[in-house]
């Protein structure tokens, strides 16, 4: 990918949520280099200022909790009005934690993380979408996670929020498609990143951060509808989906757990 990215010979305009670490930190790096005009969404504004101070491009940044609607709508109508539409939106915001689902003392936090982790991804979408529908084109990607096929004992919070997001996008998709406007799901296993450094187990095929990023990118750039990342995972989450209940059951009742920390 050295060559910049254009759309009809015009730098790319990119839209990115969760900016300030992990696989948002690297995706507005990655970006920059490629010459695109950027939209930084971050909760930490001081993280945000140190991202914009190294990169080269015109880049706005948003100190935004993604659960704020009207904070989301603010800052995308902002963008607009000095840049124009995006031409890409990427919902990559999220949060992890461990939780038990039988635990009334983790019905808060399962709140919070279908919150920032579902809606967050709707709430960063659609002061976009009109202005999209109107245009007849622009791309809308959400991150979602290989956790969303199945359930995961002690993940009860973050798989369902990954699985309802993974079907929400699939319903965007299909409502945007004749307008022509693309939605672009993509599902990674294991990335080396501030949320899976507290992992206590195993991370089969995970990758490196920028490695990722990079697979992320070509994906969008050629307007994949739905992508696990990377392979060796897609063959994973594949048996996962169409094992039969029972099999699944005994083999995922002894994995390992997330720890009960919220992860950002």
């Amino acid at each position: 990918m050295s060559e910049k990215i254009v759309i009809k010979n015009k730098a790319l305009k990119v839209f990115i949520t969760g900016a300030t670490s992990g696989i948002g930190e690297s995706l507005a790096n990655q970006y920059a280099k490629e010459g695109a005009t950027l939209g930084l969404v971050g909760r930490r504004l001081e993280l945000l200022k140190k991202i914009k101070a190294k990169i080269r491009v015109p880049c706005e940044i948003y100190a935004v909790d993604v659960s704020d609607q009207r904070g989301l709508q603010k800052a995308a109508a902002h963008f607009i009005k000095k840049h124009g539409a995006p031409d890409i939106v990427i919902a990559n915001a999220g949060v992890s934690t461990g939780t038990l689902a039988g635990e009334k003392e983790d019905l808060h936090t399962f709140k919070r993380v279908i919150e920032i982790n579902l809606f967050g991804v709707i709430h960063t979408f659609l002061p976009f979408i009109k202005v999209f529908k109107k245009q007849k084109s622009g791309q809308l990607v959400g991150i979602a996670s290989v956790a969303g096929i199945r359930g995961l004992p002690g993940s009860g919070a973050y798989s369902s929020s990954k699985a309802a997001l993974i079907n929400y996008l699939e319903s965007l998709r299909i409502e945007m498609k004749p307008l022509s406007i693309h939605v672009t799901t993509i599902a990674p296993g294991y990335i080396h990143t501030p949320m899976t450094k507290h992992n206590r187990y195993v991370m089969p095929f995970i990758l490196d951060v920028d490695d990722a990023v990079l697979r992320f990118m070509r994906a969008i750039k050629n307007k994949r509808g739905f992508i696990i990342i990377p392979w060796q995972m897609n063959i994973v989450g594949t048996l996962m989906k169409f094992l039969p209940a029972s099999i699944w059951d005994f083999l995922a009742k002894g994995g390992p757990k997330k720890i009960r920390e919220m992860i950002q």
